[in-house]
């Protein structure tokens, strides 16, 4: 018996996402899994357990990787409530709504930023949520930026730069300026809290060619690439993400043959964001079209004030079946692999050993449940680290 381990067993349904046997899920039944060290160590059959220190009884419910979250915007202040009330009453999302949380944000106190992040992740672990990305792009000064990155690497190893969310009001004149201060002293500012570099590449935000610059200054000073694309309409997003060999494009509403055809034929995964789509009233990505395709695809929050204020990856999952055509394996596989694959990490989104043990013990028997259940809370226990939440 190893000092400090611990056993789940009595599993009904366990979700690995080895692959094993064709199934991505790579689903066990009747399991056990021991952990060690906050990994995971062991997984079998529930009757050939090992011995452990400590011991938690699944009861029979099924257990999966913690959800992997790769897009939230989790730093800013204040709420969008009266907008989000006029798109119910037929107002038009165009996302210049960004503006009033900058305002906003950069007149908060860093603790009350810090407690307004902290307050949005412990709610996402409780349910299921165990890592999580989670971008600047609500300060767009260079003093503002860094500082929401300093704070966001407080709660999360996947920091992103998205100093060019929009041109703040102060360059609207002027965004060609913006952009070389985003290139220039925002980045090195910035930098230093961050693995990733962000870019809205959308009508109304960035172009094409300022997308490309921004994303070439950030590559060369080590950061990887994400890029928020084509959601408002068709563009040049999805395939300059893939030309730049982006981890991730995201949104991917509107997508044409070309789009897709390059995203299939790359390692870029395709994150979808349902609950923009949700929050919107706008068209939901076809997911179904992609994974036809051989895409990778991912799911995500995008949690946000603006077009998606959700922290709920069951709530994603649920819409990705109803109304983007997943299978709810599909949907549980791109909430838990798909976001570990949008972030390049293999150490989480799956339960094998040497994995981190993070995962989440439903209060129901398989994982069908999260779509077929929508709106109840399904997750009775979350383990991060291998340690109970």
């Amino acid at each position: 018996m190893t000092r400090g381990s611990l056993l789940v067993d009595h599993i009904g349904e366990l979700v690995t996402n080895d692959g094993r046997d064709g199934d991505p899920l790579g689903v066990r039944r009747e399991a056990a899994l021991l952990i060690e060290d906050g990994q995971v160590a062991w997984v079998g059959s529930a009757r050939d357990a090992p011995a452990a220190d400590r011991r938690i009884d699944a009861g029979g419910a099924a257990v999966l990787p913690g959800f992997v979250d790769s897009h939230a915007h989790l730093v800013f202040a204040g709420d969008r409530a009266a907008e989000f009330a006029a798109r119910m009453a037929g107002e038009r999302y165009t996302g210049g709504g960004i503006r009033t949380t900058v305002g906003a944000t950069r007149a908060a106190s860093d603790d009350a930023l810090r407690a307004s992040v902290g307050r949005l992740r412990a709610e996402m672990l409780r349910q299921g949520t165990t890592t999580v990305e989670i971008k600047s792009g609500y300060g767009l000064t260079v003093a503002d930026e860094a500082r929401s990155l300093r704070i966001a690497a407080e709660f999360t190893d996947d920091t992103t730069f998205l100093g060019a969310h929009v041109v703040p009001a102060e360059y609207a004149d002027r965004p060609d300026d913006y952009v070389g201060l985003v290139c220039g002293p925002m980045l090195a500012a910035a930098a230093p809290y961050a693995r990733w570099i962000d870019v809205f590449c959308e009508r109304g935000a960035f172009d094409a060619d300022h997308a490309r610059a921004i994303l070439d200054c950030g590559q060369a000073a080590g950061l990887g690439v994400r890029l928020h694309a084509n959601q408002l309409g068709p563009g040049p997003g999805v395939r300059l993400g893939v030309e730049l060999g982006a981890a991730s494009v995201d949104h991917c509403t509107h997508l044409t043959d070309a789009d897709v055809d390059a995203l299939a034929g790359s390692e870029t995964v395709a994150t979808l964001l349902p609950g923009a789509e949700f929050s919107t009233r706008s068209p939901y990505p076809d997911a179904r079209r992609l994974l036809d395709a051989g895409v990778t695809v991912a799911l995500a929050t995008d949690c946000n004030p603006g077009s998606s204020y959700t922290s709920s990856m069951p709530f994603c999952v649920a819409l990705a079946v109803r109304e983007m055509r997943m299978t709810p394996a599909e949907a549980v596989w791109a909430a838990t692999a798909g976001g570990a694959a949008a972030l390049r990490r293999t150490d989480v989104g799956r339960l094998t050993p040497g994995a981190r043990a993070d995962l989440i013990i439903l209060d129901a028997p398989s994982h069908l449940h999260l779509a077929y259940r929508p709106g109840v809370p399904l997750i009775r226990q979350v383990l991060h680290n291998g340690v109970p939440r």
